[in-house]
């Protein structure tokens, strides 16, 4: 049975960082691509970031181009998303996700998810 868990998330200043970070077991973890995503309340789920498989190719959300930060650690099974520079607009659930296929995460359609970690940015 796959699972994937996130960790990390937590109350934060405007202006601080966070890092998130997401394990996964069941799975080849080397071999799938990877994800970020968030919903905050009443908005739509939307795609923050995401990483091929090798880590060779990424993908960031407009919103948090040059803030957020995702890499992968393949030897420990591990993608972590580094959020720096925060702000109120950023507070959401954050969810990991997994895909054998980078398109996939892209399209924000991945097959494995896991339950969220809340992150809140006050004013």
């Amino acid at each position: 049975q796959v699972q994937v868990v996130e960790s990390g998330g937590g109350l934060v200043q405007a202006g601080g960082s966070l890092r998130l970070s997401c394990t996964t077991s069941g799975l080849t973890f080397a071999d799938y691509a990877m994800g970020w995503f968030r919903q905050a309340p009443g908005k739509e789920r939307e795609g923050v970031s995401c990483i091929t498989w090798s880590g060779g190719s990424t993908y960031y959300a407009d919103s948090v181009k040059g803030r957020f930060t995702i890499s992968r650690d393949n030897a420990k099974n591990t993608l972590y998303l580094q959020m720096n520079s925060l702000k109120p607009e950023d507070t959401a659930m954050y969810y990991c996700a997994a895909d054998l296929y980078y398109g996939s995460m892209t399209s924000g359609r991945p097959k494995y998810w896991g339950q969220g970690t809340q992150v809140t940015v006050s004013s």
